[in-house]
């Protein structure tokens, strides 16, 4: 659970607040949708979606359960999911066939310029801490947003999804799940491994990220994008471990602070290839009509993943906090007197 309750962004997460702090769902009138004027990727937007969304996972503090099929709560949310969507598929450019566009993701740039590349290349270890609280929204959940998936696909794709998310959870050994290694990496960098603990410091591009893994994994009618999202993940991921594995040593982590991507240098290796071939090839040779939607899925990723990357570089080459709060040691935090 979120270990405090966050502050409204506006008057969509506001009123999100508001309804789950006035105790049981009741049989209350629908909520007014947003305003035309929204910036789907904006904070408050953001916000909002994340806490609705937060209700299928581990709750909000103080929240009853109920809440979660509270039907105008539901209809809100999905008043919340339409433009954001809509955004997305305004700037996704899907690649068709779907092999060719995972084949794509295999080949990185000679002159790579992401986050991983810059933590290791010129990062300071301010930085390396601030992108650990950004991305703890999600690796403190791990695969959570992708196990919707699995009643979703069946015959040999579930297996090898179910392969796959049985390494996430640790491969039956609880200390080496993956959520509680990233965890382990936090505290090793002297942050709060607590899951939520960070929420108000996450600005929204952060956020949409997870967005819009729950979003997909969320709804039956989106699972060939949810496989979509899941794949770029595991193609992608190894070089950038390594990458952040050695940045992050080279900042003065401990092993601690390190296994969490030393770990998936490897394992997401052997992923790419479960996620290509046993997932993604398997479901387009007995679904074949899910093609478009994968492709939206791996587009989508990229959209949100770049907009990320974009918000890091461009604060942490201003030499500004690309937090909405500092942490101690970043630029712009104000020293207690």
């Amino acid at each position: 659970m979120t270990t405090t309750s966050p502050k409204a962004r506006g008057p969509l997460s506001g009123t999100v607040l508001a309804m789950l702090a006035a105790g049981p769902p009741g049989s209350g009138g629908p909520l007014a949708p947003p305003g035309p004027d929204t910036d789907p990727w904006g904070e408050d937007h953001q916000l909002a979606l994340h806490l609705c969304y937060e209700l299928h996972d581990r709750g909000l503090p103080g929240v009853d359960p109920d809440w979660e099929w509270d039907p105008a709560l539901l209809a809100f949310r999905r008043e919340l999911e339409q433009p954001f969507l809509a955004a997305v598929r305004a700037e996704a450019e899907p690649v068709r066939p779907v092999g060719a566009a995972l084949e794509r993701l295999l080949i990185e740039p000679a002159d790579g310029t992401g986050p991983s590349h810059f933590l290791l290349a010129e990062g300071e270890r301010w930085q390396a801490r601030e992108y650990l609280v950004h991305r703890s929204v999600y690796h403190l959940k791990e695969a959570d947003p992708q196990l919707w998936m699995v009643p979703r696909v069946h015959g040999p794709a579930q297996a090898a999804l179910m392969a796959v998310a049985y390494d996430e959870y640790g491969a039956g050994r609880s200390d080496r799940a993956h959520a509680l290694l990233f965890a382990r990496m936090m505290a090793d960098l002297g942050l709060d491994p607590r899951y939520g603990h960070y929420l108000d410091h996450v600005p929204a591009p952060a956020l949409a990220v997870v967005n819009l893994m729950t979003l997909f994994g969320l709804h039956r009618a989106l699972r060939g994008a949810a496989v979509g999202l899941f794949a770029v993940v595991e193609v992608t991921s190894s070089p950038g471990s390594a990458r952040l594995a050695a940045a992050l040593e080279r900042l003065g982590a401990g092993s601690d602070g390190t296994l969490f991507y030393r770990e998936h240098i490897e394992a997401d290796a052997v992923h790419e290839q479960l996620m290509r071939r046993g997932v993604v090839g398997e479901l387009l040779a007995t679904e074949g009509e899910l093609e478009p939607d994968i492709a939206f899925g791996i587009a989508a990723t990229e959209v949100v993943d770049d907009r990320f990357a974009a918000h890091l570089l461009k604060h942490w080459r201003a030499g500004r906090s690309s937090l909405r709060s500092p942490l101690p040691d970043g630029p712009g935090h104000a020293a207690p007197r």
